[in-house]
């Protein structure tokens, strides 16, 4: 993270703040003791936003380092593989190692245990068929011999084993007299009878003096002879014969055996108490590790000098004072080899062995193909960040305009086809410029042509007393084939026309030039509108294309005659809503007026006969207050994006519906309609609209009613 991103966030107002904690943090450090409790408490408030602030100081800084470290792709792509290949070999070879030692361990420890509590066993074994010598006719007489061909019994496989037959009073003290056999070495002589002893055990537990202490395994037999009870004690200590014969089934080599304090709440029920004591024979074991101190003596040997792995087990060890059950630690060193031979070794075919070396080859057989996936994946990563950096090179030339630039193609992969094609793109870039810089043109020409056909258009508010004019011409495209003009015929006389040339764009507006010429030069000549579309007729077949054609409306009104002249050649109809007079009963709605008459154009034999045939003049007389209005089909047929169609008789409605309105608010209103009802959907069509109303101010007489 640079500097200046440092010094911007020192200086934000979450910096500030955390700096001030820092500050307030520093003062009660140096106040000490005599800070009072409330700024303690203000003080851990602000170790928390302090750890929050170094929390996402150190976010950023990861996400800087990773932006800076991995931007470029061959480094993700080596930090990908390393996740995906190595990683993941790492760890699942430490699982079976760690899963391995710990199973191990676990079978060492079975075992130690196993030699453990076979020597109770023996030990309780040995007590029960004492006793039941003790019981037997005459035997009680004779209680010393017994108890020394019992222990002749043993001492080849217990050196050291004692026993004793004790007497206890009904109230559990020591009777007088007890017979023993053995040495005693391990203890300071037999063991008293427990006031807490009130049936048969056998256990382990700790004897002899604190500095050197001894571990046997006791048993204990009730007896009852001539009214007296007496125990049987059998102990059975844990001599260097018994370590070597344990350490030999097992594979370990035994270290310690250390007992663990008794009192309350540190018996082995005790979660909280075990895990400490756990803790503490592991720490125990490191250290008699590490100072090679060795308790039990193990026994002369290949084991006593080869390599192990310190391990720890616990007991189960009985306080002969009280009967308290403690916890002991058993240390010890694990032997890997022997311990192997120990399961998986013996007799001619040894399928344990062929499975063990079978494992070793699917190992290696995995290492290796992993091993080998990594060097392909790192080459992949190679092809491809290569082939992406000699695209981001190239790009960067192509935005610098060096457009002769072109990318080595080295294979004939997918990589290849795509430097391939980036060469045919730039290629083709300066041929692109070209057609842009081209299609800049034409619009630009294009916008000037609309300009020039928007010019040709009157400004759609004509002067003259007694009519209030407003028009409006929206082209679909740059430029359009509608067409509507105003020809004051003289100061009482005006000539309205609108007209839709077939087809867009520029072919419709070079038509619509033509047809205002016409209109200039000869709506002055011929003073019937009848003629002068027969006229315009006459003209436009021989010069219009054969696919175009023209249809119009053509309308003259006359203010001293108050009559309005109009005729139609295939265009769409007159819309008239008469002002409602009072006395003339309930208003009339809005009425379409529909002469007959062809389309103007049309190149067919005999068309011009045909079309002056056909061709329908009309005239109406006009009072103040009426509406005329004349339109192109783009305003009928605007559509939606559900394809319907605005329709005349939607327009209608909206006519009589706000009629009233000034022609310019009217005209508005009819176009925000039809935007509101077309929506999103494209302008198919050119929309012209012109609106015509009579003014008040129109003087003469009452018009008569007569059917247009």
């Amino acid at each position: 993270m640079r500097w200046s991103r440092l010094r911007e966030a020192a200086t934000s107002r979450i910096g500030r703040v955390w700096l001030a904690t820092v500050a307030m943090k520093l003062c009660v450090a140096a106040l000490g003791a005599r800070a009072p409790g409330w700024i303690r408490v203000v003080d851990s408030i602000g170790t928390i936003v302090v750890a929050i602030g170094l929390g996402y100081l150190l976010f950023r800084l990861l996400a800087s380092l990773q932006r800076r470290l991995l931007w470029r792709v061959r480094r993700k792509l080596v930090v990908s593989y390393l996740l995906i290949g190595f990683v993941p070999i790492l760890l699942l070879g430490s699982f079976f190692v760690l899963s391995g030692t710990l199973l191990l361990l676990t079978v060492s420890s079975s075992l130690v245990q196993t030699g453990l509590d076979e020597m109770v066993e023996d030990a309780t074994t040995l007590a029960t068929i004492t006793a039941v010598d003790l019981g037997a006719a005459g035997a009680w007489r004779d209680v010393g011999a017994v108890l020394s061909r019992r222990l002749e019994a043993i001492d080849g496989r217990y050196p050291g084993a004692s026993l004793a037959v004790v007497e206890t009073s009904p109230a559990g003290a020591t009777g007088a007299s007890d017979t023993t056999a053995g040495l005693w070495a391990h203890a300071p002589g037999p063991p008293s009878s427990p006031a807490w002893l009130t049936q048969d055990i056998g256990g382990m537990l700790m004897t002899g003096a604190a500095d050197r202490p001894n571990i046997v395994a006791r048993a204990a037999q009730r007896i009852r002879v001539e009214g007296a009870l007496y125990l049987v004690v059998v102990d059975l200590p844990l001599s260097e014969q018994v370590v070597a014969r344990i350490q030999a089934s097992s594979g370990t080599v035994l270290i310690d055996i250390g007992g663990g304090a008794g009192g309350d709440g540190e018996a082995v029920a005790g979660s909280a108490s075990a895990m400490a004591e756990s803790a503490s024979a592991v720490a125990e074991l490191a250290s008699a590790v590490a100072e090679q101190t060795v308790e039990l003596s193990p026994p002369a040997g290949p084991m006593e000098t080869a390599g192990g792995l310190p391990w720890v087990s616990f007991l189960d060890l009985l306080d002969w004072s009280n009967g308290e059950h403690r916890r002991g630690a058993l240390s010890f060193q694990v032997r890997p080899s022997v311990l192997y031979e120990l399961l998986v070794s013996g007799g001619e075919f040894n399928l344990a062995g062929v499975l063990v070396v079978t494992l070793v080859l699917i190992g290696v057989m995995f290492l290796t193909i992993e091993a080998v996936a990594l060097v392909m994946g790192f080459a992949l990563a190679k092809s491809i960040t290569g082939a992406v950096h000699e695209l981001f090179m190239g790009t960067e030339r192509v935005r610098r305009g060096d457009l002769s630039h072109r990318i080595r193609v080295d294979t004939q992969d997918q990589l290849g086809e795509l430097a391939a094609s980036f060469n045919a793109m730039t290629g083709s870039i300066g041929g692109l410029l070209q057609q842009a810089a081209e299609k800049r043109r034409l619009e630009e020409e294009l916008r000037v042509a609309r300009d020039i056909q928007m010019s040709l258009l009157p400004d759609g508010r004509v002067s003259m007393p007694g009519l209030e004019i407003s028009a409006v011409c929206r082209p679909a495209r740059e430029v359009g084939g509608d067409y509507y003009d105003f020809v004051r015929l003289d100061d009482r006389r005006l000539g309205v026309l609108v007209a839709d040339v077939s087809g867009k764009g520029t072919s419709a507006a070079l038509y619509m030039a033509e047809l205002k010429g016409l209109m200039l030069s000869l709506s002055h000549i011929y003073q019937s509108p009848k003629q002068l579309l027969i006229e315009i007729n006459r003209i436009l077949a021989t010069n219009l294309d054969s696919r175009t054609f023209i249809t119009m409306m053509y309308a003259v009104v006359d203010l001293d005659a108050r009559t309005l002249t109009y005729v139609r050649a295939g265009h769409t109809p007159l819309f008239y809503l008469p002002a409602y007079v009072p006395g003339d009963g309930p208003a009339s709605g809005i009425q379409v007026l529909i002469p007959d008459g062809l389309v103007v154009g049309l190149q067919l034999d005999g068309i011009e006969e045909r079309f002056a045939e056909l061709l329908e003049e009309r005239t109406l007389p006009i009072g103040p207050g009426d509406l005329f209005v004349l339109f192109t089909d783009g305003i009928t047929e605007a559509m939606n994006e559900e394809f319907d169609l605005f329709g005349e008789e939607r327009f209608g409605q909206l006519l009589e519906e706000h009629g009233s309105l000034p022609s310019q608010d009217l005209r508005e209103r009819i176009l925000v309609d039809v935007d509101a009802f077309v929506g999103d959907a494209e302008q198919h069509d050119d929309m012209t609209v012109v609106l015509l109303r009579i003014d008040d101010s129109l003087a003469g007489p009452v018009r008569t009613p007569s059917q247009p």
